[in-house]
């Protein structure tokens, strides 16, 4: 590895980057995280970490499959986004702030082989976001230059005499906007979610001809320490943090290659980063209404404590969801008729459609309902790990109990035990009392109908109309 600093440092008097050698990688990644975290106030450390990284990266482009897309993002502005964005603009190669730059010439300028630009995209809610307009070639161009492979087809030429052209598309491109991105650049991405300055967060006031000059220092040392690791970068495949799989490994492998080559505390400390900032890439809210579906009713089936219900009883304890869309869904409220069209794009493990199927009650009816076996499959493909507690049999969560949907809903297929072992009906009907102050809810043991009440009954199992029908009955 080469041991002399090529890097300049004549126009930063006063200002002492602390590298005079190359191979010393994680002290120049200290001093480039330090730079930026004079100007911008970070949401936690783990975003300074992996803006460090990124502005590294594309000193190392020909190394890597992939470049992950750095987004900043916000709820409001005012929040460091557009300071993030100059600040980079003084570490990477070849910076282009593409504000207002047309389809046209990012095309032509990312497809330069000789002076691939580093993309700076401010206010990338006006591509993106609900105002966007017309902007499917921006978009395209954003998607596709995420691998190296990725091109962009386009005629060049006059009247019949036009070819189509293959531009390249592979470029390194930061984003800042308001609001969230869409699914094809959010998975793509590295996102850190920024907010306005606390009153106690303090931060350097910009000032370019004082601080340029410092950043472009840091970006010739980059340049410099990325020449002499590159051979190496080339051939290393990083250990990925347990968790971190697919799309988010191939988002964070460039970046943990960087952080490897520069050694140091910089290998466990962007592996940190990763596990913290993958977690927070995605807005937990904002998934497909199938996979809240499926989250909801593995809840409601948690809450249970049974492995089928019928229709009527999962729609009940859906619309009691609190916060849930499906009381109010489409105006009417979510029905049989959506619950099986929403469900039949995932399958069971056996590959068929999840359907509804026939569930018998203790008193001899046997409605349509949903076995938890039916959804399991999709539940492990779809959600995280999750082990809700049990219901007890008087409702109270948080008490560990093995299932008792075999006395409730028994198969309605002749001669398919669905538990063995398991009491008659009669065996367990007369529980004691629930715990004085437990709040009881659940699917009635008698006509599986769903119930919650704030005080404790004699039958904590019931409903308050069986209940009472058991009482007049004695």
């Amino acid at each position: 590895m080469p041991t002399t600093n090529t890097a300049t440092n004549t126009d930063t008097e006063g200002w002492d980057t602390g590298m005079d050698a190359l191979g010393q990688g994680a002290a120049l990644l200290d001093e480039v995280e330090a730079f930026v975290c004079r100007f911008v106030a970070f949401p936690q450390p783990a975003a300074a970490t992996a803006t460090a990284l990124w502005a590294a990266h594309t000193h190392l482009m020909d190394a890597f499959d992939s470049t992950p897309r750095l987004a900043f993002l916000s709820p409001e502005p005012g929040s460091g986004k557009t300071r993030a964005l100059e600040i980079l603009e003084t570490l990477v190669p070849n910076p282009m702030l593409a504000v207002n730059a047309t389809p046209a010439a990012l095309f032509r300028a990312i497809g330069d082989p000789d002076r691939p630009p580093t993309v700076l995209f401010d206010e990338i809610d006006t591509v993106f976001g609900p105002k966007a307009k017309d902007n499917e070639e921006l978009r395209g161009l954003i998607n596709a230059g995420h691998r190296r492979s990725g091109v962009s087809y386009r005629c060049v030429g006059d009247g019949a005499s036009q070819t189509v052209v293959a531009f390249p598309s592979y470029a390194a491109v930061g984003l800042g906007g308001l609001g969230e991105l869409p699914d094809t650049v959010l998975t793509r991405s590295v996102i850190v979610r920024m907010r306005r300055r606390a009153p106690h967060e303090k931060v350097e006031p910009y000032r370019a001809r004082l601080n340029e000059p410092q950043g472009h220092a840091l970006r010739d040392q980059l340049a410099s320490w990325a020449e002499s690791v590159i051979d190496g970068v080339r051939q290393t495949f990083p250990t990925m943090p347990e968790g971190v799989t697919d799309r988010p490994a191939d988002v964070w492998e460039p970046l943990l290659m960087v952080a490897d080559a520069a050694g140091g505390p910089w290998p466990d400390k962007a592996r940190a980063a990763c596990v913290e900032l993958v977690k927070v890439a995605t807005d937990p809210t904002k998934v497909s209404l199938g996979v809240r579906l499926l989250a909801d009713l593995r809840t409601v089936f948690g809450r249970q404590g049974v492995d089928k219900l019928p229709t009527v009883t999962l729609l009940e304890c859906l619309y009691a969801i609190e916060d849930a869309p499906w009381a109010e869904l489409g105006g009417k409220g979510l029905d049989a008729r959506r619950l099986s069209r929403l469900l039949k794009d995932y399958t069971t493990a056996d590959g068929e459609p999840i359907k509804a199927r026939n569930v018998r009650t203790v008193d001899g009816r046997v409605p349509k309902g949903y076995h938890s076996a039916d959804l399991t499959d999709a539940w492990s493909r779809y959600l995280p790990p999750h082990t809700p507690p049990m219901a007890s049999h008087g409702g109270q969560p948080g008490v560990d109990v093995a299932p008792s949907s075999a006395t409730r809903y028994a198969s309605a297929t002749p001669d398919a035990a669905v538990t063995s072992g398991v009491a008659d009906v009669a065996d367990v009907a007369h529980l004691p009392g629930a715990a004085t102050g437990a709040v009881e809810f659940g699917a009635c043991w008698t006509c599986g109908q769903a119930f919650h009440r704030s005080e404790s009954t004699a039958h904590p199992e019931m409903c308050a109309a069986c209940a009472a029908r058991m009482r007049d009955a004695s």
